[in-house]
């Protein structure tokens, strides 16, 4: 549930960052009607087509996670990544020649088929438009996919990302019925508690791969690998899985056998 929070967090918090890019996309929308429900229900659309694809994103990367955890790997990646987060703020310089694809060619395709849905006046162009809206390039979309791969686990990664999308609904929504209404010296205030949040992110996940058994925030060991829950079994139990890529994995326990 922790996990899931602080999706959330990055998504609301992070969506002032959302303004430099998803800004001017949220202030042309084809919005339908003139009425300020309608508004709302195009800019919605807009917002959960975005989430759709974020999701999916999720769907994608958790499997990636759960593969790590199957290995056995899952408190490593997640303190990699903390480490990571708290890297990006404490020591940025080592970021900034990572451009993230954003002016790499294989984007094109994305940004052409947006400005053929930007001609229609319907719904669904405009949740097409967040669909590919979602696919754009994002430094903050890349750190939701770090803590979506750290979830270990599909309908988890899929809630991260999907709660990181809902989190930045309120400020873009407001920015395309309400144009710019947050001035440039705001904006940079609140930009700077952003950090903050990235590095509490960060020590989240460092603290879930220490597996130091506190509640909510880092889980005991057996309750992250799949092997450490194999062997819980009754008291006396044990049970040993020998892999191999050339015999078939054999299962010794010294339980009585059923009769």
């Amino acid at each position: 549930m922790t996990i899931l929070i602080t999706a959330f967090l990055l998504g609301l918090m992070g969506s002032l960052h959302c303004v430099g890019m998803c800004g001017p996309i949220a202030l042309s929308l084809p919005l339908r009607g003139h009425t300020i429900p309608q508004k709302i229900w195009g800019s919605t659309l807009w917002s959960l087509g975005r989430i759709v694809t974020y999701s999916l994103m999720g769907g994608l990367f958790g499997l990636i996670g759960a593969g790590f955890k199957i290995l056995g790997y899952q408190q490593v990646i997640s303190i990699v990544i903390g480490v990571g987060m708290i890297l990006s703020v404490i020591l940025p310089s080592l970021f900034k020649k990572i451009k993230f694809g954003a002016k790499l060619s294989i984007f094109d395709p994305i940004r052409k088929g947006m400005q053929r849905l930007f001609r229609e006046k319907n719904n669904r162009a405009l949740f097409l438009i967040g669909i590919f809206n979602g696919l754009l390039p994002c430094g903050l979309v890349y750190f939701a996919i770090a803590g979506a791969i750290a979830s270990a686990d599909l309908l988890l990664s899929i809630g991260y990302m999907a709660l990181f999308g809902l989190g930045t609904l309120p400020m873009l929504l407001l920015i395309s019925l309400l144009g710019n209404v947050i001035s440039q010296s705001l904006r940079n205030q609140i930009n700077k508690i952003i950090p903050v949040v990235v590095v509490l992110i960060g020590m989240i996940f460092i603290l879930r791969g220490l597996s130091l058994g506190i509640p909510y925030l880092s889980p005991p060991k057996e309750k992250l690998t799949p092997t450490a829950q194999m062997n819980m079994g009754k008291p006396g139990d044990t049970k040993e899985i020998q892999h191999s890529c050339c015999q078939k994995d054999t299962i010794k326990s010294n339980a009585p056998a059923e009769k």
